[in-house]
């Protein structure tokens, strides 16, 4: 008989879906269920495929441009919970169509940020990756030119402002915690007077899987990120991992993707998931891991987190 070798399995704690993801897809739902298929989303809900395989099952249209839905529909359209820019929802209203915002309460909270700065006469710096969907949504909510990106310590000792006494900077919402440290450290070195974000912009979500997994990646040999690579918080969590003590980290999105050859030997893994991550999918890794080791699974970390969101109005009455 065959003797499968041991596997002790660390689950951090949290992990998985946050609040602005699961009140994203709730909306989506609740749309379907109030007002049946189709129903339209601009850009995916949340970075995830099978999460969006699963709503496009029930009826969810996804598109990347509103002119992809057919003009002079009833139907709803969801903007996605990364935000988008103004121009959006302009465009929204001038064809007519209704629409329910997704966007993470987080992330309108930076927008909100970046909109007082601006009416306050300050030039804005934006910490963040050039090209992500919500880097994207937070600079096409003022006038082009005004906020300017900034994704390194180098890109923060070149800046040069046009007023330094007028300055503030926002920043992504699901960055790593340790390298928008150094970035800010270095933005304030050089401009004392800049403005600061009353609360911190990275989200709580983003910064309680970062430090599970900070604590977790020194005591085990391999380290699985259950996520998408479109997923910024994802990919950071594999970047912390290493950073953290554990430099054979990868980032998986489904068991059918797991490089096996990376974990020939090992006797403890680390499992974290991304914050659009469904928990399914985490379950779905473990039990590929106990087809080829008896494992044991415990959990590092109780921080339990409570924290909800309101719904858009119109789906209020739906969700009681």
């Amino acid at each position: 008989m065959e003797t499968r070798p041991q596997l002790d399995i660390v689950l951090c704690a949290p992990r998985g879906f946050c609040a602005g993801v699961d009140r994203a897809i709730q909306i989506v739902e609740l749309a379907l269920e109030k007002y049946g298929a189709p129903v339209y989303v601009r850009h995916a809900i949340v970075h995830n495929k099978y999460v969006v395989e699963g709503l496009k099952q029930k009826g969810a249209v996804f598109v990347e441009e509103l002119g992809e839905i057919p003009a002079g529909t009833a139907a709803p359209v969801v903007f996605s919970a990364h935000g988008v820019p103004k121009a959006v929802p302009a465009d929204a209203s001038a064809r007519r169509m209704f629409f329910l915002d997704a966007t993470c309460p987080l992330v309108s909270k930076v927008h909100i940020e970046a909109n007082r700065h601006f009416n306050e006469g300050r030039e804005i710096v934006l910490i963040g990756h050039a090209g992500h969907v919500e880097v994207i949504g937070t600079m096409g909510q003022l006038p082009e030119g005004s906020i300017t990106l900034i994704q390194t310590v180098a890109d923060a000792e070149a800046y040069q402002p046009r007023n330094p006494e007028k300055l503030a900077f926002v920043t992504q919402t699901t960055l790593s915690v340790d390298d928008t440290r150094d970035i800010v450290a270095t933005l304030r070195q050089r401009f004392p007077a800049i403005a600061l974000p009353h609360k911190e912009d990275i989200c709580y979500a983003t910064t309680n899987r970062q430090e599970a997994v900070k604590r977790v990646a020194p005591n085990v040999e391999a380290m699985l990120v259950v996520g998408a690579p479109e997923s910024s918080n994802s990919v950071r969590l594999v970047e912390v991992a290493q950073r953290a003590g554990c430099p054979n980290a990868m980032l998986v999105e489904r068991a059918d993707r797991i490089e096996w050859s990376r974990f020939e030997g090992i006797r403890r893994l680390g499992i974290s998931a991304g914050a659009s991550a469904p928990e399914t999918l985490v379950d779905e890794v473990i039990e590929a891991f106990a087809e080829r080791y008896t494992i044991s699974v415990t959990a590092s970390g109780q921080q339990r987190e409570t924290i909800t969101f309101n719904l858009p109005r119109e789906l209020r009455p739906v969700a009681v």
